[in-house]
């Protein structure tokens, strides 16, 4: 996360500049700027929220293709549609959400 993630997070749609040189240029005439306390809490919490998903990413990652799923599903093959449910299980098992 970045401070363009922040200032979208904090202030949709405003306008503003930034570069390494210059830093942040407040443009938006609608929207008050975010001090920099708030942008560096914004920082932080974005980060923390995706960080918090990351077994997310890592079950679709690994689940197997829903298109397995669909296929039993047409053909009626019932053993077939329990191997992905045990497949997607055990894909759930290894990165199990947190508490």
């Amino acid at each position: 996360m970045n401070i363009a993630d922040a200032l979208l997070s904090l202030r949709p749609g405003a306008e503003w500049s930034y570069s390494s040189d210059l830093g942040l240029e407040w443009l938006d005439t609608e929207q008050p700027q975010p001090t920099d306390a708030e942008i560096e809490a914004e920082v932080v919490r974005l980060q923390a929220d995706y960080d918090s998903q990351q077994y997310a990413r890592d079950r679709a990652a690994e689940y197997p293709p829903m298109a397995d799923y669909l296929d039993g599903i047409v053909k009626g093959d019932q053993a077939q549609i329990d191997a992905y449910i045990a497949a997607c299980q055990a894909v759930k098992a290894k990165y199990p959400k947190p508490e």
